[in-house]
């Protein structure tokens, strides 16, 4: 798969994860992991890479008021889609699916319809793109079989947008071909570089944002193709490079020695809550 190169992580068997526990499969274990949400912004901007989708978004969401939001909401779909129940995860489709009814438009430049099946696949695989990215970063690469069924279960990302599964690359070679043609077409608009800045450089941020900016700006920076960087207007010189380097690097280090109990607390909180939506059983 075509990702910006990452020389500087490699991980020592010693340091890696267990393997997934009983109760989960692979998915599971990937999923849980806090350190994805580090990588939220990369899948973001690559999703408003797509015209359509920086349109749709720009037009129809409160974006410009909350540009956290989502994020958060993006994350609690993807917890639903890993730990949810089958019922759960049929409501949150029902959800997604009646909130992009009716966002679209047939005119002007860039015409979009958030049910485009193109658009969801778009939005899915930048979501199961970054996944790998964030948890091979930290935890060095996946075995063959625990990627397959991370690949193959994360198709499911886009199925409950209402993609079908017929459009989901075969398998993760024909993703990365998918992956690289995407990439060479996409077109970063002024809307798009209009609304990651309001992502990373809000004129009124949250007291508990402040601190963390400027990480995000160097890290999802980095993170990004180099062809979309520059569409955003990122003038990557080797002084960010170095700079982008050492903020992962400490990063993931502490990440690392973090217990697993911290590691996953916000997948475990969500999966609580979850739990106490569901009836009691009889």
């Amino acid at each position: 798969m075509a990702r910006t190169p990452h020389r500087l992580i490699v991980i020592p068997a010693s340091l890696r994860p267990p393997p997934a526990p009983s109760r989960g499969g692979d998915f599971e274990r990937v999923a849980a992991e806090f350190i994805l949400i580090a990588g939220g912004g990369r899948a973001l901007l690559l999703q408003l890479a797509d015209p359509g989708v920086a349109r749709g978004v720009a037009e129809h969401s409160g974006f410009a008021a909350d540009p956290t939001k989502r994020l958060v909401g993006t994350v609690d779909y993807l917890y639903t889609l890993a730990f949810g129940t089958e019922e759960q995860i049929s409501a949150v489709a029902r959800r997604v699916g009646a909130a992009h009814r009716g966002v679209r438009s047939e005119t002007g430049p860039h015409a979009y319809d958030a049910r485009d099946t193109d658009l969801q696949l778009w939005v899915a695989a930048t979501l199961y793109d970054t996944t790998i990215m964030m948890y091979e970063l930290a935890w060095g690469s996946l075995s063959d079989s625990a990627a397959e069924d991370v690949y193959r279960r994360s198709a499911r990302i886009g199925t409950a947008l209402g993609m079908p599964l017929s459009l989901w690359p075969e398998d993760r070679a024909a993703f990365a071909e998918y992956w690289d043609r995407k990439i060479a077409t996409l077109e970063v608009t002024p809307i798009a570089r209009r609304l990651a800045r309001q992502l990373l450089r809000p004129e009124r941020p949250q007291a508990w944002m402040r601190p963390v900016l400027p990480l995000a700006r160097i890290v999802t920076a980095g993170l990004l193709p180099a062809r979309i960087r520059e569409g955003y207007g990122v003038e990557w010189t080797p002084t960010r490079q170095r700079h982008y380097d050492r903020s992962l690097r400490r990063m993931l280090a502490v990440y690392r020695l973090l217990p697993r109990a911290i590691r996953t607390a916000p997948s475990a909180t969500s999966r609580r809550g979850r739990a106490t939506l569901d009836p009691p059983a009889r």
